[in-house]
Order: C-alpha cells, then structure tokens, then sequence
C-alpha cells in the first residue's frame, strides 16, 4: 500500500491507496515543529479505526511547500513505515520539463497538480489551486509546466481585513446573495467573494490572452467548492487533481525503478 503525504501551508493531507483505489483520507493543521513520534501516533490511530495499521505499507511519497517540515515527514516514514520516502523536488523523478527560467523554484503542489491535470485533461490548461495562496498555473498540451501566476488566498485575505482594520470583523467566507451588501458583514463577504470571482475572471482571460491558444480550465483546492458555480470562466471543478498527479509520480518512479 501507498501512503501519500501532501503537505501545504494550512492544512496536511494523508491518502492511503491499495493498489487499486483510494482507501482513506485524513487531513490535519500543518505545523512546522510536529515530530515524526508526534505524527506516528496521531496517522496510528485513524489507521486503526479504519481497520489498517502503519506496518501494511511498503511506499510513501512526500509533497511539501514547507521545507522545514520535511526532514519529520520522511523520518515518519523511515522510522515506522519502514520505507525510504519519494520526495518532489529531492529523489522523485516528475517526466515532465518545468519552463521557467528557475526550475528550482516552483513549487512541489503546482508540479504535481500539473501532473494530475495533464493524465485527466487533454490540450493546454491552466490548474488554479485555491488555499493558502491561489496559483493560476499553465500546462502544455505536451504536460509541461510553462509558468503561471501567484496571489493570495481568499483566507488570507479575510483574515487581513479582519487584522488590520479594527472595526472589521472576523466572518465566514460565503456566497452572498447579493453584491452590494447591506451591512458590514454582508459587505465584506461580497468584497472578498466577488472580488475574488473578478480576479479569476480577469487572470484567466489575460492569461488565454497572452497564450494565444485555447485553454481549458479546470480548479481544485479546499476553497475551490466556493466559486462552484459562481462563474463559468472554470470548466471542471477536480478535488482529487493533487492525489491523482502523486499517484502518477509515484508510479512512474515505481515503473523505472
């Protein structure tokens, strides 16, 4: 079995698949200083409940944003899983060519949504990846990543209206019914989730622009579900687009090994 590690900046997700499906999935808060004993103990007990146990694995892969955190995750898998580790952007090999003018630099999720995307969706496309940062990210017909466009997450920014200005509450993200709001909470929910739609709208006609060639649009990430149906600048909502492309690196490690 396989135990995919998928680690950003809010939240760590950890996904066992069986050789044919995906089995189980449990997410916890990302936290830099977490041990490899710490998690050992907190993945033992949900394994347990689902009738599993940290013994019946025999690979792990590992994408992380935070680099800090990855010496625990991959003495996690050594200690208890027993198992050397595949790590994006250490040991992994991705078989697709990052066009940037700074490989090293982009991130281990983007390369692996690149991934997942090309396997599912054919053509070019842009993966927008909505978390902690929103990332507008162009792959190639032919898979390769080509670049793409970092802003903050609508979380962050609903947190920094609440932190910098003192009269501003913090609220639940949410479709409002209307755009004008009629009160301070009705107002800043529109800001945030219209605003937000407006600068989906908007990059991705500048990037179709500026790319010259039709692009499909698909999104994933834990606040994607939002803008479901909100705009129809996205053509395919995929929850599972991270999961698929660790999926395929893994395999493709496996297959060369």
């Amino acid at each position: 079995m396989l135990l995919a590690i998928e680690q950003g900046n809010t939240n760590t997700l950890f996904a066992v698949h069986d050789g044919e499906r995906w089995i189980a999935q449990w997410r916890s808060a990302t936290e830099s200083t977490r041990t490899a004993d710490e998690y050992a103990v907190w993945l033992s007990q949900l394994l347990a409940m689902a009738g599993l146990a940290l013994g019946a694995f025999d690979a792990c892969i590992i994408s992380s944003v935070v680099p800090q955190s990855i010496f625990n995750l991959r003495n996690l898998s050594r200690r208890y899983l027993h198992v050397e580790p595949l790590v994006i952007g250490e040991n992994a090999e991705l078989g697709i060519a990052v066009r940037i003018d700074k490989p090293s630099e982009a991130g281990a999720d983007r390369l692996v949504n690149a991934i997942g995307a090309h396997i599912a969706y054919p053509g070019a496309l842009i993966v927008i990846d909505s978390g902690t940062a929103t990332t507008f990210d162009v792959i190639a017909a032919d898979g390769g990543f080509e670049g793409g466009v970092i802003a903050p997450g609508i979380n962050l920014s609903m947190e920094a209206l609440h932190t910098a200005a003192a009269k501003l509450p913090r609220v639940a993200i949410q479709r409002p019914q209307r755009v004008v709001g009629k009160d301070t909470v009705g107002a800043m929910q529109s800001g945030v989730f219209w605003g937000y739609i407006a600068l989906i709208e908007g990059l991705i006609a500048r990037i179709k622009a500026e790319h010259g060639e039709p692009l499909t649009v698909v999104a994933t990430g834990g606040v994607a579900s939002l803008f479901h149906g909100a705009t129809s600048a996205i053509d395919k909502f995929d929850p599972d687009l991270t999961i698929r492309g660790m999926l395929e690196i893994y395999r493709r490690n496996t297959a060369k090994a």
